[in-house]
């Protein structure tokens, strides 16, 4: 008869979560996980598989939350400008905080691909997300005259996916709000 598991998954998968946030996969041991979720290794390994598979599943965990809240919040802007403005601004802003931890999504891709199709997967699908939510708040800005119909609402979109991406990337070299958010602007420009 299996024992069933006595510990809170998601509670475990989201103190995971900020654990390799922090640290980085490969700077985050197996000891680090258990002593953090307050478990042993044979659980952590009965409901992960393994290291990466938690690490799939705090990443699941991100896009669900607060990935999924960013593009929530496309939707609640007045206009497209100002929304994406906002939740450009907000990305870098999340990104410096806690000395440069930068972007789950984006480190992930940084540090553990090519090496991992799983995680290749799971990070293009938070990016085909993030490009189809911003190509929809294109499409209906367009339709209004908010902005011009030089591009492809889509295309658009995927320059400012790539956009934040890289501006991501810097705040790691650059973990200051106040010298990056500038460049949001130029980005922005894009628009027409």
């Amino acid at each position: 008869m299996a024992r069933t598991r006595e510990f809170d998954t998601e509670a475990a998968v989201s103190r995971a979560m900020e654990l390799f946030w922090m640290r980085g996969y490969e700077a985050t041991s197996v000891r680090d996980l258990t002593q953090r979720l307050g478990i042993g290794q044979g659980s952590l390994y009965a409901a992960f598989g393994d290291k990466e598979g938690l690490y799939r599943a705090a990443l699941e965990h991100y896009r669900t939350t607060l990935a999924a809240a960013a593009l929530r919040s496309l939707e609640e802007g007045v206009d497209a400008r100002s929304a994406i403005r906002t939740m450009l601004v907000e990305r870098v802003r999340i990104a410096v905080e806690d000395d440069g931890r930068g972007c789950l999504a984006v480190n992930a891709a940084c540090e553990r691909l090519p090496k991992s199709a799983a995680i290749r997967r799971t990070v293009r699908d938070m990016q085909d997300a993030s490009r189809d939510a911003l190509a929809e708040v294109l499409r209906v800005a367009v339709e209004r005259g908010e902005i011009a119909a030089q591009y492809d609402p889509h295309t658009l979109a995927a320059y400012l996916v790539t956009f934040l991406n890289g501006l991501l990337v810097s705040s790691k070299i650059t973990p200051d709000a106040h010298a990056l958010e500038p460049l949001v602007e130029v980005a922005l420009a894009a628009l027409g």
